[in-house]
């Protein structure tokens, strides 16, 4: 069989120059048995094989594209509150919070291997007092000295108040 033909409607179809005639003897040639294909024709067969019949679009295929594309005429508009717009930000906050905590707790458990300035030695301290009454009178005096302080600052400061709120009416 004398291929020539083919040949050409080969090069006119990727120059896009075929009818649909001619279309349709490459793919009635390109359907026919595998082993009857010559070798430099066998590589274009499943490029002629998955062409189909297409459909007719119709007469209302533009009407019906056009009622796909189109968008409402109306767009509603919505309101976005603080809490929203800072939503963000409240999110990267807490992130760096914990960061930060984790950071902490990670620095202070490497630290804690060793012995640090608040650890107290209690066999080292010394009682200072022979006899433990002396030293419960001594500490309540301390401490009726501190209440006197305290309620002493506590009457100049109502005081203070007093004439403020005075001043004001």
């Amino acid at each position: 069989m004398d291929y020539k033909y083919i040949e050409q409607l080969l090069q006119r179809y990727f120059q896009c120059e075929t009818s649909l005639q001619e279309e349709q003897i490459l793919k009635a040639f390109f359907a026919q048995d595998e082993q009857e294909l010559p070798q430099n024709l066998a590589q274009y067969r499943p490029l002629f094989a998955a062409i189909e019949p297409q459909e007719q679009l119709g007469d209302d295929f533009d009407a019906r594209l056009l009622a796909l594309t189109q968008q409402p005429d109306t767009v509603k508009a919505r309101t976005i509150s603080l809490a929203e717009r800072l939503q963000p930000l409240m999110r990267a906050a807490a992130i760096v919070a914990v960061v930060i905590t984790l950071g902490t707790a990670i620095d202070r458990s490497l630290q804690g291997s060793g012995t640090s300035a608040d650890d107290i030695n209690y066999a080292a301290y010394k009682d200072t007092y022979d006899d433990p009454a002396m030293a419960y009178d001594q500490m309540k005096d301390a401490l009726m000295l501190m209440s006197e302080g305290f309620s002493q600052a506590q009457k100049a400061d109502s005081l203070s108040k007093d004439s403020l709120y005075s001043q004001l009416q």
